[in-house]
């Protein structure tokens, strides 16, 4: 369907709906809320042609406007078609204030109530407040009437995932849970998303690509405990774990009534278990019936408003969930398999390394790796590689490895001005083809049944200009800066964003992206609750030992390069010789491994104990990774690794 029947369409649509509606907003999350979703949920990119992870798209009777962040301002703006217009958020009024100061008094602003949070829902509610338009929960996805070749639903197999992987049992997990019922009053809890979900009960999937998770809902009460799931999918296997553990299985779309159900207490499980009632008598609770526990929690962030919709408003305890937390917090087994998956998976990026010199060598003439000798021109019109078929080969050394199961996010491979699209996403048909005289910038990683992973490095394979020496520097002072740091215990990630950027700001430079993200234990690449941002929401969590997160600043110049560095910490306690006001101290432990490139960087520019951080991480990174490689590979990440002396 062309780009503006599309809009016709859905026009039409939006003018016989009752009541008519003057604008329609598709957002991009699925009814889970999730930042990546299966293909049949892109109804954000469907209709507007982007395609980036994050945005939203309004749609009134006479134009067509698409919101969206930093990352993706310029893959936005060579995407959209002259029917849209990009909205840059942070520069740009908000989607509820330009809603609410442009459209006309009365407007009636529909919206899939499944596909918006509680949070977002409200915020927009008041937004209309003021010139009484209406927020309209249309009964039925608009979109999905006008997307005609719309992907079917998938029956993807559910699995589960073992404790010598997750390191908690699902009965000490809903144990835990019960208590933290008691603690806020609350006789139940609603949760909504998917990795959420597959954490507690201890199950992944494959509903969503890059994301082991499963498409299901969860509700857990002081008395039982619910999967809302297509049963389909399971074997019998999770339905003997399931029965185990007292989780009571239905189909997906009965989470509606039983939501109704929840509000009026009247859901109830058809036979209960000796698995439920033990694990209520460990976590003492006594009759649900009491009025000290009548609320139901609800995660506004991350449940759907047609959900919430369904409760009674004055019973319902909003606040994060704590499943958020209590999964960003690794247990023991956990961070043992991401420091494993994290070897394995440096091992794999330093084959790729080792691989990638080689070709560029000698198909293009390149000085390699690690001189910075012109390039001798070569033809390359027989073989050549491209984006695509460069990252392809990546993918496959990671798929050597022990416990791969794919990667954790479509692999950035990028090439010169592609490098300053920060989420660029290459496609074969139109990708560009490696070059010797381009930065090359690739940020991948993979889910292994022990861990995820996410690793950016920038490499020039000819000889780099001053200024993207300066800019590389630049970025690699304020990467360790972040992780060299030290903090009292109950800082947040906005206090610390700032290490990162200082160096870069001393030129006037600054990337529009966060610094840091969680990382999950076979699960999303990108886990909150806690971040490194500039960001306000980077403040509500603070950092706590045992939390992962990444240390990733970059720097981008449209039109000429990108540059990032990014690898995965560990949050820990730190041994400090004093201990002010006894409040705890904290530090971070880096878990990823492959070598900076020494060619990119202007050893002027650093002082003493960052050269001397970098040759003690060299000099790990050789240690831990040899194990892993041949020979010939040894022998590389031996010259790559060795210690500089500045004199």
């Amino acid at each position: 369907m062309a780009e503006e029947d599309k809009l016709a369409s859905l026009r039409s649509l939006m003018a016989s709906h009752s009541p008519p509606l003057h604008a329609l907003v598709v957002p991009s999350e699925d009814y889970h809320q999730s930042e990546y979703v299966s293909a049949r949920d892109k109804r954000r990119a469907f209709i507007s042609g982007f395609t980036g992870s994050a945005g939203l798209a309004l749609v009134t009777m006479e134009e067509a406007r698409l919101w969206t962040d930093g990352r993706y301002f310029l893959q936005a703006a060579q995407e959209l078609n002259d029917q849209w217009k990009l909205m840059r958020m942070g520069e740009d009024p908000p989607v509820d204030i330009w809603m609410a100061d442009n459209l006309p008094k009365d407007a009636a602003i529909g919206v899939d109530p499944w596909c918006v949070s509680v949070d977002t829902a409200q915020k927009w509610e008041r937004a209309f407040s003021k010139k009484q338009q209406k927020l309209i929960q249309t009964p039925r996805n608009l979109v999905d009437e006008v997307w005609i070749s719309r992907p079917p639903l998938e029956l993807n197999p559910v699995a589960v995932h073992p404790p010598q992987f997750s390191g908690r049992s699902v009965a000490d997990k809903l144990k835990d849970l019960r208590e933290n019922l008691v603690q806020e009053k609350a006789r139940g809890i609603l949760i909504t998303t998917l990795d959420e979900v597959a954490w507690l009960y201890n199950i992944r999937g494959t509903d969503v690509s890059y994301c082991p998770v499963v498409h299901a809902f969860a509700v857990v009460t002081l008395y039982s405990a619910f999967l809302y799931v297509d049963q389909r999918k399971l074997s019998s296997e999770v339905n003997i774990v399931m029965k185990e553990n007292g989780i009571e299985v239905r189909d997906y779309g009965a989470v509606t009534s039983d939501v109704t159900l929840l509000a009026s207490d009247q859901l109830k499980p058809i036979s209960s278990t000796n698995a439920t009632r033990a694990s209520i008598s460990e976590s003492g609770h006594h009759n649900n019936n009491s009025s000290s526990t009548n609320f139901i929690w609800v995660d506004p962030g991350t449940c759907c408003f047609a959900l919430y919709s369904k409760l009674n408003a004055n019973e319902v305890f909003l606040q994060q969930s704590p499943l958020a937390l209590a999964k960003a917090l690794k247990n023991p087994v956990e961070m043992d398999g991401l420091k494993k998956a994290h070897i394995r998976d440096g091992a794999a990026v330093v084959q790729y390394l080792v691989w990638l010199d080689k070709q560029m060598q000698e198909l293009y003439g390149a000085s390699g790796y690690f001189l910075e000798a012109e390039n001798i021109k070569k033809d390359v019109n027989t073989i050549r590689l491209t984006e695509v078929s460069a990252s392809d080969k990546l993918e496959q050394f990671r798929a050597s490895k022990e416990h791969f199961r794919g990667l954790s996010f479509p692999t950035i491979s990028s090439v010169g001005p592609n490098a300053a699209i920060i989420h660029y996403s290459p496609d074969a048909k139109s990708c560009a083809d490696l070059d010797p005289n381009s930065i090359y910038l690739f940020d991948s990683g993979a889910q292994y049944l022990d861990g995820t992973t996410d690793i950016t490095r920038t490499v020039h394979f000819g000889k780099p200009t001053k200024h993207e020496k300066a800019c590389y520097t630049a970025v690699l002072k304020g990467h360790i800066a972040l992780g060299n740091a030290q903090f009292p215990s109950g800082t947040n990630g906005n206090t610390l964003d700032v290490l990162a950027r200082i160096p870069l700001w001393k030129y006037g430079l600054d990337y529009r992206h966060g610094t840091g993200h969680g990382i999950g234990s076979y699960l999303n690449v990108h886990e909150g609750p806690h971040q490194i941002s500039f960001r306000p929401a980077a403040c509500n969590v603070p950092l706590q030992a045992s939390m992962t997160v990444t240390d990733e600043p970059g720097y981008y110049e449209d039109g000429n390069f990108g540059i990032r560095l990014e690898n995965v910490l560990i949050i820990k306690e730190a041994d400090t010789e004093f201990n002010f006001d006894d409040k705890g101290y904290l530090n971070f432990e880096h878990i990823t491994w492959a070598p900076y490139q020494t060619k990119l960087i202007d050893f002027r520019l650093l002082v003493p104990e960052e050269i001397e951080w970098l040759n003690n991480y060299h000099s790990k990174c050789s240690d831990i990774l040899a194990p892993y490689l041949d020979e010939s590979e040894k022998a590389w990440l031996k010259k790559a690794t060795q210690p500089v002396c500045v004199c």
